[in-house]
């Protein structure tokens, strides 16, 4: 037997450390909560991983998470702008805090084409824009995420329709019939800037929800990488993924708001309307006045609901770390009837083999939009439909129309508007899928060198029905094209577009640390292959009732292809002098065979001043560093894949040659050079980066140089040539320089307050055009553009000036400042007003615009808002242009039209188009976006987090400009539809 004394000194302490080894290493349930270290506030989204494992979790909005894990385990937390920490499991409940540190701030990593840099290590003018900064509220497109938040970026809005995008520039225009767009970069694909078919804008197809943030690259030696497309900045977007080690995590968002008309164009009441015919016409006038009273703005537009839902799965199943998402969007247009739907699907996988040497992303994005299309026509006539007729008819319209004769149109009188909206049926349905399959492999035998390749697909197809009645008024004149065939009235058309858009990259990138001489060596070179091709069948035009009106045409294809060779060498030695050195060769099929291939190089160095020993001990400063940098950038977008070529168009039905009794039509070359190359822009930039107080103000600022040459622009062809009026050559040249300024606080943040404020300001110092001619003309005053008044021009392209200057006549007033009709100022003293004496004055384009943001917290509630201001740009009011006048009115021609009330001002009886008297000044200042969210905290027992917030877009502006809005793109107001003011209510729900 064993004996007692042996028992209790042997076996039971035996007995009690192999309890306490299986036992401690049992996993228990750990909750807790994350906080900074500096204000006692929770941090989201920080990772809570156990040492040595791939068990993990992130914690909530309230920085709250639940763990499984061994006792004496180590539980790491790590969060982008925070330092690591580790704690040791010592119970059930663990609270812990982090500290952001300048420095952990600074190690951020910036996507930079082909590869990332930590923030700290930048040579070029780079801003990241991160989820956490975007503006909040209902946003349909991408682009609205950043408005107003970075320097030298100016994104204007389209219109209000839904989905309509924004137009963006980066530093301002460089080319003026080349593309002004930035390249935008989706996960690493390249795609395509132009629209899709039955899509009002190509942003509009991708969900905002799913973007983790935008990384932009502002000056051509951090773009110059893309070469021949970045001549306008580069735009990357990066979407959200899972991480590794994360349990599930569902994420929940519904967004419901309501849309209002933000006003009106100022035109005459009904009974003002009956004075002022009453006053001025005569009696044949007089008599076409109705009785009724319409507002024809009221009744095209509505108040307009908005719902948009999304929900995402993410996490690291098996050590895979994905996210799926879905999301729909049901958005109302204020216009009545306007109307779209958009269905998103979204995977990201990024899982990793072999020991960890293959990395593989997988992105795939999925989107169908459905719309249906109001008849913008309506939103001009309902600016001048004669207030005093009745809405609907007993006649064959059904609507009030003008008529010459009982059912006989007036062809040249506006429609009904509300006819217009209510007798189209104008539906489409786009489908695009983005995704490419991105392989990084480090080699086993050489670590520091990994082998990348990128397989990338960007498919749209868009198809589209247009419907409209024999009975409506845009259809009613409309007849069959044989003649045996007495069918007439209305359309039954259809329309389609299909888009590839295919991408093939590989790069090699060697990175290796020299500890010897203290340096740091990132090489990067490979080879890229992407190719469009658009295909759009021609249908025949046909009637409501189906038979042809015109034959269809034929199909149109056209494809182009871009072949690239690049190469990057970053240097960094004693980690605070860096130098970066790129060089891109692109082949593009655009350009003929002698003329394909340009050279884009760029150099850039950056001092990390912060780093010298002498800065060791400041106690200021944080940051600070000089970056200088240089680049050749090109352009060959927006110029027609086969513009070098000679092709041949049919002419009109006028331009026929007869052959005995039989016309043909005959074909016409088009003007055509051959000689067409790329269009360059050399860029230098010096910047400077601040830091102080531990990056509680941060400031940065930037000028710029970009001189443009070889300038794509369209001039007149030589007189007595057979071909088309203008032809695209490669002329002239633009000079572009500005300043920009960058500033963030963080001046209070305490336990429960805390305080964050932004501001960009960019000052445009010179946007001229330097050159236009092959050979000097001083009598040639320049390009007309600037489409107003019907086929008039308002706007010149000369040499001094900024692209697109207005052009206009100086207007003589009276002695009670009241302008004189048609009498203008003789600029040259020669009696006679012509072209010659139009001057040379404003321009649409602002000469400087700001953002600021604010966001506050306080406890669970936390309120913001963007504020954009634009300085110095000028619109030309069309509205009142055209419809301020008395003939305007009384057309003598068996209608009336109501005028704007500037005609109670002017007293103009006929229009005076190049009149400056209609140039205002259109600086604003708008608060795009109100926001206010409130942390519930946990619901549903604990198992998830509820926040709920309220926002408002549009909420007011400030301006001079009288007309409806003055943010309008190209500076010509000729009615826009209204952008509205959105009301919104949401909730968001993480489990």
């Amino acid at each position: 037997m064993i004996s007692t004394n042996l028992l209790k000194r042997i076996v039971l302490p035996v007995l009690l450390l192999i309890s306490a080894t299986v036992f401690g290493q049992q996993n228990i349930k750990v909750t807790g909560r994350v906080t900074d270290s500096k204000d006692g506030s929770g941090l989201a989204g920080v990772s809570v991983l156990v040492k040595g494992t791939n068990n993990g979790t992130s914690t909530d909005a309230d920085g709250n998470y639940t763990i499984s894990a061994p006792l004496n385990s180590t539980l790491v937390l790590s969060s982008i702008g925070f330092g690591l920490k580790e704690v040791k499991v010592t119970g059930g409940e663990i609270n812990a805090s982090i500290s952001a540190t300048a420095s952990s701030q600074l190690n951020e990593v910036v996507v930079v084409g082909y590869g990332t840099a930590k923030k700290k290590d930048l040579t070029g003018s780079v801003a990241l824009v991160t989820s956490k900064d975007f503006v909040k509220g209902p946003i349909t497109t991408p682009d609205q995420l950043i408005a107003g938040k970075v320097a030298g970026v100016q994104i204007t809005p389209n219109g209000g329709n839904p989905g309509a995008g924004s137009r963006i520039r980066i530093r301002g225009g460089t080319s003026l019939n080349a593309s002004n767009d930035p390249l935008i970069v989706i996960d690493g694909v390249p795609v395509d800037n132009n629209g899709i078919s039955g899509s009002p804008n190509p942003l509009s197809l991708i969900n905002p929800n799913d973007i983790e943030s935008f990384n932009i690259l502002k000056d051509a030696s951090a773009a110059a990488i893309y070469g021949s497309r970045a001549a306008n900045g580069v735009i990357i977007i990066t979407t959200k993924r899972g991480r590794k080690g994360d349990k599930l995590r569902v994420n929940f968002t519904t967004l419901n708001s309501v849309s209002a008309k933000r006003g009106e164009s100022d035109v005459l009441s009904a009974s003002e309307f009956s004075d002022f015919v009453r006053a001025n016409g005569k009696a044949a006038d007089i008599a076409l006045l109705g009785d009724q009273s319409t507002d024809w703005q009221d009744i095209i537009y509505r108040p307009a609901f908005a719902s948009d839902n999304n929900i995402s799965f993410s996490g690291g199943l098996k050590s895979i770390p994905y996210r799926l998402s879905f999301g729909y969007l049901n958005q109302d247009g204020i216009l009545r009837t306007d109307n779209l739907q958009r269905t998103n699907v979204s995977l990201n996988l990024s899982p990793k083999f072999l020991n960890d040497h293959l990395t593989v992303n997988i992105n795939t994005k999925y989107s169908n939009s459905q719309s249906h299309f109001a008849d913008g026509g309506a939103i001009g006539s309902a600016v001048g439909f004669d207030p005093t007729q009745k809405i609907f008819s007993n006649d064959v319209f059904r609507f009030f129309q003008w008529q010459s004769a009982p059912g006989q149109l007036n062809t040249n009188a506006a429609k009904n508007p509300l006819g217009l909206i209510q007798q189209q049926d104008n539906n489409s349905n786009v489908n695009r899928f983005i995704g490419n399959v991105q392989l990084d492999y480090k080699l086993p035998f050489l670590p520091d060198l990994k082998a990348n390749l990128n397989l990338g697909y960007d498919y749209s197809k868009g198809r589209g029905t247009i419907f409209i009645p024999a009975y409506a008024a845009t259809g009613f004149t409309r007849v069959a094209l044989d003649p045996n065939d007495k069918s007439k009235g209305g359309t039954n058309n259809e329309y389609e577009q299909e888009k590839k858009n295919k991408l093939l990259e590989v790069y090699l990138n060697y990175t290796k640390d020299v500890k010897a001489i203290r340096s740091r060596v990132d090489l990067t070179a490979g080879y890229s292959w992407q190719d469009w091709l658009t295909m759009s069948p021609s249908f025949a035009d046909r009637l409501a009732n189906g038979a042809i009106a015109n034959k269809a045409g034929q199909p149109f294809q056209t494809q182009n292809t871009l072949v690239s060779f690049f190469g990057r060498v970053n240097y960094a030695l004693m980690d605070r002098y860096l130098i970066t050195a790129t060089m891109r060769r692109d082949g593009s099929s655009r350009f003929g065979p002698d003329y394909r291939w340009g050279n884009f190089p760029s150099a850039a160095v950056a001092w990390k001043i912060i780093d010298e020993p002498f800065m060791k001990t400041s106690k200021v400063f944080s940051d600070l560093k000089l970056r200088l940098g240089w680049g050749i950038t090109g352009q060959q977008d927006g110029i027609g894949d086969y513009a070098y070529q000679p092709n041949f168009n049919y002419g009109d039905s006028a331009a026929r040659y007869q052959f005995g009794n039989q016309f043909y039509t005959i074909a016409r070359p088009d003007g055509y050079v051959a000689s067409l190359k790329w269009e360059e822009t050399e860029s230098r930039n010096i910047g400077l980066d601040f830091g102080f107080y531990d990056n509680r103000i941060t400031f940065s600022t930037d000028y710029y140089e970009k001189e443009t040459s070889d300038l794509l622009a369209v001039v007149p062809t030589a007189a007595g040539t057979n071909f088309t009026n203008e032809v695209l050559t490669n002329i002239g040249s633009i000079s572009n320089k500005g300043l920009e300024f960058t500033l963030g606080l963080n001046p209070i943040r305490t336990k429960d307050f805390s305080l964050d404020l932004g501001f960009n300001y960019t000052h445009i110092i010179e946007n001229d055009i330097t050159k236009l001619q092959l050979v000097n003309d001083p009598k040639y005053l320049g390009a007309a553009t600037g489409g107003a008044g019907g086929f008039n021009t308002v706007q010149i392209n000369s040499v001094g000036y900024r692209p697109r200057t207005f052009f206009l006549y100086k207007q003589i007033y009276d002695k009670t400042g009241k302008p004189i009709e048609g009498l203008y100022e003789d600029k040259n003293r020669d009696g006679i007003i012509n072209d010659l004496d139009k001057y040379w004055t404003k321009n649409a384009e602002a000469t400087a615009f700001m953002g600021f943001t604010a966001s506050a917290t306080y406890k669970k509630l936390t309120g913001g808002f963007v504020l954009r201001s634009s300085i110095g740009n000028y619109m030309y009011n069309d509205v009142k242009a055209g419809r301020g006048t008395v003939n305007s009115a009384l057309t003598n021609l068996g209608y009336l039209n109501n005028p704007n009330r500037e005609v109670l001002k002017s007293g103009f009886v006929q229009q005076q188009t190049w009149s400056d008297y209609y140039l205002e000044n259109a600086s604003f200042v708008r608060m795009d976006n109100a926001y206010l969210t409130y942390s519930v905290g946990k619901v549903f027992h604990d198992k998830a987090n509820l926040r709920l917030n309220a926002s408002c877009q549009n909420v007011f502006v400030i301006t001079k400009y009288e007309g409806l809005d003055p943010e309008i793109a190209g500076g010509i107001d000729n009615t826009i539809y209204p952008r509205p003011r959105m009301y919104a209510l949401g909730i968001n729900l993480d489990f």
